[in-house]
């Protein structure tokens, strides 16, 4: 027993030490978005981005809410056009994801933004981006390192299900 402890221990400091030590490079989208752009409008992320209960995702805007400025604004343009496209086939475009958390972790967006996180605390400033790209490190380390300098839980079963 004592040896299966040990060794479940040793794999968390290992999957806790591998995470991201630079930004990584803007992920590929099928239309261009520019967050920066949107953010200078005084678009906020809540405008787009809704937290339906129970709180643990954030929603991304259906394409028919984006058409509510886009019928005039910018409408000529060719990624635009490609957008009504999709209005019009009551479609949205199938958006790379730029974090993923794997199945295994409990993560709720609502919680920790009840708790005093901010969108930049984990995603960086993404209203400074013209194209998305992961800055902050959501990897075990990265979120340990974070539960640490905030004074939140830490255990194993906070975040993930016992096995």
């Amino acid at each position: 027993m004592r040896i299966v402890i040990l060794s479940l221990w040793a794999a968390c400091i290992v999957c806790a030490q591998t995470g991201l030590k630079s930004p990584a490079a803007p992920v590929e989208q099928p239309l261009p978005f520019s967050h920066k752009k949107h953010s200078e409008l005084g678009l906020t992320c809540k405008t787009c981005h809704k937290n339906a209960d129970p709180g643990e995702s954030m929603g991304i805007a259906a394409v028919s809410s984006c058409m509510g400025c886009h019928k005039t604004a910018a409408a000529e343009s060719p990624a635009i056009k490609r957008l009504a496209r999709h209005a019009e086939m009551k479609s949205d475009p199938v958006w790379a994801r730029v974090y993923l958390i794997p199945s295994y972790v409990f993560f709720s967006h609502r919680r920790h933004l009840e708790s005093g996180a901010t969108c930049q605390t984990c995603h960086g400033p993404v209203a400074a981006q013209d194209q998305l790209r992961r800055e902050i490190d959501i990897s075990m380390g990265g979120c340990m390192e974070c539960h640490v300098k905030n004074r939140a839980r830490n255990d194993c079963n906070y975040c993930h299900e016992p096995r």
